[in-house]
């Protein structure tokens, strides 16, 4: 998962860390001398990087009580130019060269445009004029910089479904939307699945009647899962099969309707406004698009039509445990400004989890 932009990721921090760790040739003065290290009484070495001294230039370090040396220890990790204690100063010269390493390194993941933008500036704005001590590891400075500026980019406004299902007044209309080969039939039965597990009852509407092989794979999954399937034949109008079905589970009490949706590409006019039909008759409670993670730069691009086109409330990816270069789970979220509610990790009804920034972030630096 995600192998191509955790080795892209692995290699810049390697090679920023060599880079701005280069030696300058300079040593930390103090006064324009080199700073000692000097003996406490006893002939004990000084604490690294703390020298204090009495008149007559005697170590007072030994006469620190223990509330001294706990202010001491609560010493920032970067401190100030003067002083002596700082290895090495992150100069913008230096800086300029790697931020283009990893400009590269997130294009060649497919991470759009904006996002790589976002991500460079963060990580240049946090690393510039940074002055590191020898006691800190750099590639462990770095490694934050990149964590904090992927998960900056992946915090939109967070959903939690299950609520949202669970407070909101019955029947809950969700339209799902996307491009074919995208998975959302079976994003669709996956959902039905959680809400059996969460003791709801739900009706899907088989609302793409442009391609009849649709029909019959949602049939399989609500027959697998027992749920009741709404259909008319192909060809037959999408919103009024949707009507029916939350008229269906009105009556009957039901708690969710799913409603699908043909696979339109988001270049067709005439199915795109079909499908904005469908909004306006169904009246969803919330639209979720459903993206290939596999489809890189397109996905992302396919979201945004999307959301031009019916303003949509979420994404669920899927085939995200295929996903090499992990571009597109970097950048939806960002590109619409929607969060990511689920991701599919696997073939079974299961493998379908809530998406965490934190578990991405984990996943490309574990």
């Amino acid at each position: 998962m995600f192998k191509n932009l955790k080795d892209k990721l692995r290699k810049f921090k390697s090679k920023a860390e060599k880079e701005l760790g280069e030696d300058d040739g300079k040593k930390p003065v103090k006064g324009g001398k080199p700073v000692k290290r000097v003996p406490v009484k006893g002939g004990k070495p000084a604490k690294k990087g703390i020298v204090r001294k009495r008149a007559g230039g005697k170590s007072s370090l030994d006469k620190l009580d223990k509330d001294e040396w706990a202010e001491v220890e609560k010493k920032p990790l970067l401190e100030d130019a003067e002083g002596g204690l700082l290895a090495k100063k992150i100069t913008d010269k230096k800086l300029e060269d790697i931020i283009w390493e990893l400009e590269v390194a997130l294009h060649e993941s497919d991470v759009a445009v904006p996002v790589v933008e976002e991500i460079k500036d963060y990580v240049a704005k946090e690393l510039s004029g940074k002055k590191i001590k020898r006691s800190l590891d750099l590639g462990d400075v770095i490694e934050s910089a990149l964590k904090n500026a992927i998960s900056n980019v992946l915090v939109t406004k967070y959903i939690n479904f299950d609520k949202f299902i669970n407070d909101h007044k019955k029947p809950v209309v969700l339209m799902f939307v996307g491009v074919n080969g995208t998975g959302k039939t079976t994003a669709i039965a996956r959902i039905v699945h959680r809400l059996k597990g969460m003791k709801k009852s739900s009706v899907i509407a088989a609302s793409d009647t442009f391609r009849a092989g649709a029909i019959e794979q949602l049939e399989k999954h609500a027959t697998r899962l027992g749920v009741k399937l709404i259909k008319h034949q192909a060809g037959s109008d999408p919103a009024a099969i949707a009507y029916d079905a939350i008229e269906h589970a009105k009556a009957r009490k039901k708690d969710v309707v799913l409603i699908d949706t043909a696979g339109r590409m988001q270049t067709n006019v005439n199915l795109m406004d079909e499908m904005k039909k469908i909004k306006r008759v169904a009246k969803p409670d919330m639209i979720i698009f459903v993206g290939d993670s596999l489809a890189g730069n397109d996905a992302i691009e396919q979201a945004i039509k999307f959301n031009d086109a019916v303003q949509i409330d979420a994404a669920i990816l899927t085939k995200i445990d295929a996903d090499a270069k992990g571009g597109a789970a970097l950048s939806i979220a960002h590109a619409v400004g929607k969060p990511i509610l689920f991701v599919g990790i696997g073939q079974e009804y299961d493998d379908l989890v809530p998406f965490n920034p934190e578990w991405m972030v984990q996943r490309l630096f574990e």
